[in-house]
C-alpha cells in the first residue's frame, strides 16, 4: 500500500502486524522504519531518521563527526529517481527497488528489497555516474531507522551470538542502554542529532562465525515487537546499532548493516567512472511477538533462501526429492585423523548395520608421513594407510548400500605439499608479494584459474574414480584480512575471494547435482547462510566433551535450520548407558551425525544406537518444517539444566539435558500428552514427567547420581 501526505509517500513492505515502510519524498533520502500497517504516514516520516543508504566515501566522509558508518554525507544528499514494484520472478513474493543518486559524489544507488513472506532480503548496488574516480570506504547493505517500531531505547535489547572453537553459539540478552553501551547523553542540549558511538557487532577475517555469530534479534523486553536480522556473507561484515534524534529531540534506534569496511576490515573500493559495487545480502524479519517468534521467521526466510538457490542446480539423478539424511563419520573421539584400512572395514560394517546412509572418511586418509596436518593440498590417497587401495574401502561403502564420504580442506595448501611448488604464486593468498602462511599451510586464491582448476580437477577425479558423493569441507586457518594482490585493498581481495568460493561451489554442484557438502571450519567458525544455502548440512562444533556440548546444540538453532545443524553423538563403549544416552540426545537435538566405535558395543550400546537412529530416521521429513523452541530460554555455559524443543505440524520433541544442580526443572511446552520418546527403556530410574497447573511441564530426577543425564520428550499436538 502506498499513501500520500503533506507531499510525503509511503510504503508498507510486508501485509502482517509487524511491517516495514519505505518513507520517500523530494526534499529527503528513502528511509525504512519500523512500525504496524496501521501507522500514520506523519508519523513515520518524523520517525525516518535514517537514510536507507549509508556510504562512507573518500573525499566526502560524514556529515556529522562520529565512530560509525551513519551519517555519512553521501547518504544525506541522496534524493530518490524511482521507486517500483514488480512481481518475483518465481510469483512468489514481490521486489521493491529504489534507485537513488548523489549527485555530489556522482553516485547513483540501487537497492533491491525482495520480500517474501515477513521477510525483506536487502542488497545495494552502487554506480559511478560522475567523471571521476570514487573511493568507497563502506556501503551500507539496509539501513532501518525504528526496527522494533516506536519503543523507548531503554525497552529494546538484542540477543546476539558469540563463538569460540569448541564453544560455538553463545547467546545472550544486551540491554542497549547500558551494557549494550547507549546511554542517554542529553543530544538537544549539545545541539546534535546523533551521538558519535553505536552498539557494533562485528566479525573479521574468512571465519564469517568465528567470534560473532552473523545473525542475531532486536527485541523488546515486553516481547511484543521484535526484528531478526542475518548478514548472508562468507567473510568480514558488521552490524551497528546507534541513537538518532528526530526534529523533536526523541530518540530513535537505527540498524546498520554492512559487509566489509574500511575501519574494521582494510576495505576499499575505487569505483572508475561507469564501475559498479554491490553489497552484501541482509535479511530482517520484522514480527509482533518475542525474539523466539522472530527466530521462527528466519527459519521461514532461510529455508525459502535455500530452496531459490537449489532450484539453479540440476534435479538429482537418482529421482529423490532430497540427499541421503543420516551420516556416520569416523572422526570424533573415533579415529581422530588416523583412518586405515584395517581400522576403517569394521566401522562401516557397523555404520551400516546401525542404518547409516553415508560414511565420511575424514582427515588423514591423503597421508603417508604421519602428520596429515601440513602435507594436504594433493588429495592423493595414502598407499601407507591403504595397502590394497581407497577403493577397498570405499568398495564396502558402497556395497554396504551407502554413500562414500571423504574430508577435503580444499582452500589451503601444506607447505610440505609439493603442489605448493607447482602452483604459481598468484593462486594463493599474499601479502606485500610473499604468500600468507597460518598454522603451516598456504591458502589459495580462488580468484586465479588454477587454483580453481586443481580443486575442480581434485572434485572431479575423487568423484568419478572412487563414487565419493559426499565431501566434508573444513577450513582450520584464516588469513586474516585479506590479500592486496591484483586488488583495491587488502578487504576487498578477501571479499573477492570470499564471492569465488561460493562461485566455486555453485560450479561444483552444477556438474555435480547428487553430490552433498559438509560446510564445516573447525566446527562452525563459518557458518553464514552464504555456505548454508549451499550446504546439505553444518557441523555445529567440534567439541569432544559430551557434557560440555549441550549449549551449543542449543545455541545452533538460532542461526542454522534445525535439519543442518548437525550435532555429534559419539557413544563409545566405555561410556556408561546414561553417558550414550546423553550423547545420542545430543545428536537428536538437531540433524543427527553419528561417530563412536560401533564395531566394538556390547548389545545394550548398540541398541541405544538402532534406537537413536530409528527415531532420527522417522522423523527425517518432519524435521525439514520443524522450527526451534528454547522451553528453559537460551542456556549459560555452565548451566546444569539445559533444553532445547523442535516444533513441528503433529508434534514437538523436546532435549533435555541435566549436567548437575536440582533434581527437577520446569519446562514451557505446548498442550498434549507427554511422553519420553527416546530412550523407550530409560536406564536406572525412569525420570518423572508431569503437567502443573499452570500449563508447564515438571521434570524430576528421581535418586539422580550426580551424572550426566539426558532424554528425549514428546509432546503429541492435540
Amino acid at each position: 500500500m502506498t499513501r500520500e501526505s503533506t507531499g510525503l509517500r509511503t510504503q508498507a513492505l510486508g501485509d502482517g502486524d509487524a511491517v516495514l515502510h519505505l518513507v520517500w519524498a523530494d526534499d529527503r533520502p528513502a528511509a525504512l522504519v519500523g512500525g504496524t500497517a496501521a501507522d500514520d504516514a506523519a508519523e513515520l516520516a518524523a520517525r525516518a531518521v535514517q537514510p536507507l543508504v549509508e556510504v562512507l566515501a573518500v573525499g566526502h566522509g560524514r556529515a556529522a563527526g562520529n565512530l560509525r558508518n551513519t551519517a555519512t554525507a553521501v547518504g544525506v544528499r541522496m534524493r530518490v529517481l524511482q521507486v517500483s514494484a514488480t512481481p518475483a520472478a518465481d510469483g512468489a513474493g514481490r521486489v521493491v527497488e529504489v534507485t537513488q543518486e548523489d549527485p555530489g559524489a556522482g553516485l547513483v544507488a540501487l537497492t533491491r528489497l525482495e520480500l517474501r513472506g515477513g521477510a525483506v532480503r536487502a542488497t545495494t548496488t552502487v554506480r559511478n555516474a560522475g567523471a571521476t574516480p570514487v573511493h568507497l570506504q563502506a556501503v551500507s547493505s539496509v539501513a532501518l531507522a525504528g526496527p522494533v517500531g516506536d519503543r523507548p531505547l531503554d525497552a529494546v535489547v538484542s540477543v546476539e551470538g558469540t563463538s569460540e572453537w569448541v564453544g560455538e553459539n553463545r547467546w545472550e540478552h544486551v540491554p542497549l542502554v547500558g551494557q549494550g553501551g547507549l546511554v542517554d547523553l542529553d543530544l538537544p542540549r549539545h545541539q546534535h542529532q546523533d551521538g558519535r558511538g553505536a552498539h557494533v557487532v562485528a566479525s573479521t577475517g574468512t571465519w564469517s562465525s568465528g567470534t560473532r555469530v552473523p545473525s542475531g534479534v532486536l527485541t523488546t523486553r515486553a516481547g511484543d515487537a521484535s526484528l531478526g536480522w542475518q548478514i548472508e556473507h562468507n567473510g568480514a561484515w558488521r552490524l551497528e546499532v546507534s541513537e538518532r534524534l528526530t526534529r523533536d529531540d526523541r530518540r530513535v534506534l537505527a540498524l546498520v548493516a554492512l559487509g566489509p569496511t574500511d575501519i574494521d576490515h582494510h576495505w576499499l573500493r575505487t569505483l572508475e567512472p561507469g564501475q559498479e559495487f554491490a553489497t552484501v545480502p541482509v535479511t530482517v524479519v520484522p514480527v509482533a511477538g518475542d525474539w523466539q517468534a522472530a527466530v521462527a521467521g528466519l527459519t521461514a526466510a532461510r529455508r525459502d533462501r535455500h530452496h531459490a538457490v537449489a532450484q539453479d542446480r540440476p534435479a538429482r539423478s537418482d529421482g529423490r526429492a532430497r540427499a541421503p539424511f543420516l551420516v556416520f563419520n569416523d572422526y570424533m573421539n573415533t579415529l581422530m585423523g588416523d583412518p586405515t584400512t584395517d581400522k576403517l572395514l569394521p566401522l562401516v560394517d557397523a555404520a551400516a548395520d546401525v542404518g547409516a546412509e553415508v560414511f565420511c572418511i575424514d582427515a588423514g586418509w591423503y597421508d603417508d608421513g604421519g602428520d596429515w596436518w601440513d602435507s594436504v593440498g594433493e588429495w592423493e590417497p595414502s598407499t601407507l594407510r591403504f595397502p590394497g587401495g581407497l577403493h577397498e574401502v570405499t568398495d564396502r561403502i558402497r556395497d554396504r548400500g551407502m554413500v562414500p564420504g571423504l574430508w577435503l580442506e580444499p582452500e589451503v595448501v601444506g607447505v610440505r605439499s609439493p603442489l605448493a611448488e607447482q602452483l604459481p604464486g598468484e593462486a594463493f593468498l599474499q601479502r606485500r608479494g610473499q604468500r600468507v602462511v597460518e598454522h603451516d599451510r598456504y591458502l589459495l586464491d580462488l580468484r586465479h584459474p588454477d587454483a580453481v582448476k586443481h580443486l575442480d580437477t581434485v572434485v572431479d577425479r575423487l568423484v568419478d574414480e572412487f563414487g565419493v558423493g559426499y565431501f566434508k569441507l573444513d577450513y582450520n586457518v584464516t588469513p586474516g584480512a585479506g590479500t592486496d594482490h591484483a586488488t583495491d585493498s587488502v578487504g576487498q581481495g578477501l571479499l573477492e575471494q570470499n564471492r569465488a568460493q561460493v562461485a566455486w561451489l555453485d560450479g561444483i554442484l552444477l556438474r555435480h547435482p547428487d553430490l552433498m557438502l559438509e560446510n564445516c571450519a573447525s566446527g562452525a567458525m563459518r557458518a553464514d547462510d552464504a555456505l548454508l544455502s549451499r550446504s546439505t548440512l553444518q557441523s555445529t562444533s567440534d567439541q569432544q566433551n559430551l557434557v560440555l556440548y549441550p549449549p551449543v546444540a542449543v545455541g545452533a538453532l538460532v542461526s542454522i535450520l534445525p535439519e543442518q545443524a548437525a550435532n555429534w553423538a559419539y557413544p563409545q563403549p566405555g561410556m556408561t548407558l546414561e553417558e550414550c544416552v546423553f550423547t545420542l540426545s545430543t545428536g537428536l537435538a538437531g540433524r543427527f551425525y553419528l561417530s563412536g566405535h560401533l564395531d566394538r558395543m556390547d548389545s545394550a550400546r548398540l541398541g541405544l544406537v538402532v534406537e537413536a537412529v530409528e527415531l532420527a530416521r522417522a522423523n527425517e521429513d518432519w524435521l525439514h518444517e520443524a522450527h526451534a523452541a528454547w522451553p528453559l530460554g537460551l542456556p549459560g555455559w555452565s548451566d546444569p539444566w539445559v533444553a532445547s524443543a523442535l516444533t513441528g505440524p503433529t508434534q514437538t520433541l523436546a532435549t533435555v539435558w541435566r549436567r548437575g544442580g536440582s533434581d527437577e526443572i520446569v519446562l514451557d511446552l505446548p498442550d498434549g500428552d507427554v511422553e519420553v520418546a527416546f530412550p523407550r527403556a530409560q536406564p536406572g530410574t525412569p525420570w518423572q514427567i508431569d503437567r502443573l497447573p499452570d500449563g508447564r511441564v515438571r521434570v524430576r530426577v528421581p535418586h539422580a547420581d550426580g551424572g550426566p543425564q539426558a532424554r528425549v520428550l514428546r509432546v503429541r499436538h492435540p
